[in-house]
């Protein structure tokens, strides 16, 4: 894996990169989908929270399939990889305090390795 940053590089525009999944599918996919799981509302809300809060140097943005559908709705922030599966604003609210406020993680909300999708069907 190349290096975060490399000396002549410019500084970061953001602190940190939040991708949001909304990718949709057709009703009865058997992958699901985070948008019918409700990934639209909480992305708008962490987008107002964010503001709200002043995280200026924090970017909140709307994904395609990120590829955890299963496990959806999910949400991936960099630059540390950090995948979590929030369920409700106060999810949202408690990865924004203690994320990319403290510098710190929501253990319970995060997807880890151990997480994988079942093989795809062809």
């Amino acid at each position: 894996m190349p290096d975060a940053a490399r000396p002549g590089d410019p500084p970061p525009y953001f602190r940190a990169h939040v991708f949001v999944c909304c990718n949709r599918r057709q009703e009865g996919h058997p992958r699901g989908s985070c948008a019918a799981r409700g990934s639209e509302k909480l992305k708008d809300y962490m987008k107002a929270r964010a503001k709200e809060l002043g995280l200026k140097d924090v970017r909140v943005n709307q994904a395609g399939c990120l590829d955890r559908c299963e496990f959806g709705p999910t949400l991936v922030i960099y630059p540390e990889g950090i995948w979590y599966r929030p369920q409700t604003p106060a999810d949202i609210d408690e990865i924004l305090t203690a994320h990319l406020m403290e510098g710190g993680r929501v253990p319970r909300l995060m997807l880890t390795e151990k997480d994988v999708p079942p093989p795809k069907q062809k």
